[in-house]
């Protein structure tokens, strides 16, 4: 597959105390997924250099003026980044296109602009927080306050990492922490680009630090160091789950975005149009490497044949190819090992019976590149429809009646999202209410609000960041008790 030349990238340096510095450590290649031919080189973080991104961000917290200013004057620093970010939107789309393979017309006008609203957003929402007021009549008024916890580890993953990356450094900033960023080790170019970024934007030294490197290393040197008090982890569950293990030692406050296999229910009272839109969007955009990917379709009986026909019809037409092409609609699989833990599941797949409709197969010549694939009459206890596959992979399974359908829908590990088409609304709220997921869109394809709350149930993760329940958890609450008038105090040691 002919696809564009590589755009010149110089090597990858960690970022630290507002400057970028080489490490004189081992470094590894990261590829381009479109011809796996190596972009640039990237430093391999060692825990010594962990220490040193903690203590600098220790400093700018304990020492610097981050912290101490008000959240009008740290909203005017993420305003600013937010601006830079805009201003060179088209240069970071296209890195973060040659790094992930997601295609250009989904960096250019989704991914990149999203990651400039995040800094506008939560530049203005911080400074309207407000605390809770419990006045006692006549004798306390008690309110409660919030303030910085301190330094946050921040990982990332490697699917959308720009828009990723920005979701927990604006809120985590905004509420006056410092932070490390430990960036996914396979996308690590859009994290240097925004490093620099934070220094144009005049950032005080300390308060972003970006160390570039491995998981098993610089990621577990992170999680178990005992200065950083925050890790907020979006990921594999797996790897959620050895991180709640390495913080347990120092008490970390744990946020975790994990896996999701996430069912879209269709009725045959939807808009089946609608519907057909939004199942292809939902789990074949951004390569269908993404977490809350629709990526199991249940089926009403009664549309089961109409449907599943239509829908085969539309995977056979999507566009799949040179990522950098604007009417590509699928690009390659972020990484040769990725791309073969996707055909891995494929097979098991086919060998369980599942039927293979449509696509399954590498294309040919250099990259990732993998047909969209679609599998019908798939039993809920498959392997393809129990474990996250995260690619361009649908598994359709058909139900009775509604009851059934919450039941599949809620029969798997994961509990991220839930997506309901339905002209009943009566019935639309009654599912929404039973599917144990955290998200939960009727009538709708994901579409964020960015002031609601995101993540999931069951092992989809823990907690929720967005809006005012990202500062829940990147702040402390603090209650003031103030005494209006002389209460009573017992008087011990008075009387012999």
């Amino acid at each position: 597959m002919t696809t564009r030349t590589a755009i010149p990238v110089a090597p990858v340096e960690h970022f630290i105390g507002g400057r970028y510095r080489r490490s004189e450590g081992e470094r590894f290649e990261t590829l381009n997924p479109a011809d796996n031919q190596p972009i640039t080189v990237v430093p391999s973080g060692t825990a010594a250099e962990i220490d040193v991104a903690v203590q600098s961000a220790r400093q700018a917290f304990d020492q610097g003026p981050w912290p101490r200013m008000s959240a009008q004057e740290r909203g005017g620093y993420l305003r600013r980044l937010g601006d830079l970010i805009a201003a060179q939107a088209e240069r970071i789309a296209e890195l973060e296109t040659l790094d992930t393979g997601v295609p250009i017309s989904q960096t250019r006008h989704a991914l990149i602009p999203r990651a400039a609203e995040n800094f506008y957003f939560f530049a203005d929402l911080a400074p309207r927080l407000q605390g809770e007021l419990y006045p006692v009549e006549g004798e306390f008024l008690n309110y409660t306050t919030r303030f910085p916890v301190g330094v946050a580890g921040l990982i990332t993953p490697w699917n959308a990492p720009f828009m990723l990356e920005t979701w927990k450094i604006a809120p985590c900033l905004a509420a006056g922490n410092t932070a490390v960023l430990k960036p996914a080790e396979w996308s690590p170019l859009s994290a240097n680009a925004l490093a620099a970024l934070t220094a144009e934007a005049d950032f005080p030294p300390g308060v972003l630090n970006v160390v570039q490197g491995l998981g098993e290393t610089a990621g577990a040197a992170l999680v178990a160091h005992p200065a950083v008090q925050l890790i907020s982890f979006t990921g594999e569950t797996t790897t959620g789950a050895e991180i709640m293990r390495n913080g347990a030692a120092t008490l970390k406050r744990l946020s975790m975005e994990l896996g999701g296999k996430s069912p879209v229910i269709v009725f045959p009272d939807a808009d089946l149009d609608r519907a057909l839109d939004a199942v292809v969007f939902g789990v074949y955009s951004l390569n269908g490497e993404r977490c809350t990917a629709s990526s199991r379709l249940l089926l009403h009986r009664e549309i089961y044949d109409h449907f599943s026909h239509k829908l085969a019809e539309r995977v056979k037409r999507i566009r799949v190819g040179d990522p950098f092409d604007p009417h590509t609609e699928v690009g390659p699989l972020i990484h040769p090992e990725h791309a073969a833990r996707v055909r891995q599941g494929l097979a098991r797949g086919v060998a369980e019976g599942a039927r293979l409709v449509v696509g399954g197969e590498m294309l040919p010549g250099p990259g990732n590149f993998l047909q969209p694939t679609l599998f019908l009459d798939v039993g809920n206890q498959m392997h393809i429809a129990q474990q996250e596959i995260f690619g361009p992979v649908l598994t359709v399974i058909p139900f009775t009646d509604e009851a059934e359908a919450v039941r599949l829908a809620n029969e798997v590990r994961y509990g991220l999202a839930a997506y309901v088409w339905t002209g009943n609304m009566g019935r639309g709220h009654r599912v929404a209410g039973a599917l144990q997921a955290g998200m939960v869109w009727v009538n709708s394809q994901n579409v964020r609000d960015l002031r609601t709350p995101f993540g999931g149930a069951k092992e989809s993760g823990i907690g929720r960041e967005g809006g005012e329940h990202s500062f829940h958890f990147y702040c402390e609450t603090r209650t003031v008790h103030i005494a209006l008038g002389e209460h009573r105090i017992p008087r011990f040691g008075v009387d012999a």
